[in-house]
Formats: C-alpha cells, structure tokens, sequence
C-alpha cells in the first residue's frame, strides 16, 4: 500500500520563520501528524495525517492558522510550475 493511501495531505503556506516552529509544534504531538517542506522560497509545507486522526488534527491545524499564519493553499500540482 502506497503512503498517499494511508495519509491524508494538506498544503499551507505559512510565513518562512514559521517553518521550524510548526515541524517542532506537530512533533510534539508524537505522531499525530508530519510537516515536510516542498518550496523553501514559497514556504510551502505538506501536513500529512492519518485519515482516523483527522478529528484530532483539524483543530489543531485550526488553532496554528491563527497562532503561525497557516494558509491553506491547493495541492502543490496546482501552483508550482512544471
């Protein structure tokens, strides 16, 4: 089984000062979900989540956008040129 089926993927772009303080801030978590940089330059990050974890992530993705500045943005194939 591929990890696209096993995880749930949301993009955000978030101010790039942020970048480290998100990573740190869902480690904490212990796997409740995982950040990992697409575009430095565009701080574009993938939030990868377990699909039955979804009810606990949501709220927390919630409470970062306000604290950090996370935007949610469209899947990366959508706006990084090819």
């Amino acid at each position: 089984m591929s990890s696209d089926k096993v995880f749930s993927k949301r993009y955000f772009q978030i101010p790039r000062a942020e970048i480290g303080h998100l990573r740190f801030i869902l480690e904490s978590y212990d796997g409740l979900a995982f950040a990992r940089t697409l575009d430095n330059q565009l701080a574009l990050v993938e939030v990868a989540f377990p699909p039955s974890r979804s009810h606990d992530v949501e709220p927390l993705l919630e409470a970062l956008a306000v604290e950090i500045g996370l935007q949610e943005v469209p899947s990366p194939e959508e706006i990084l040129p090819l």
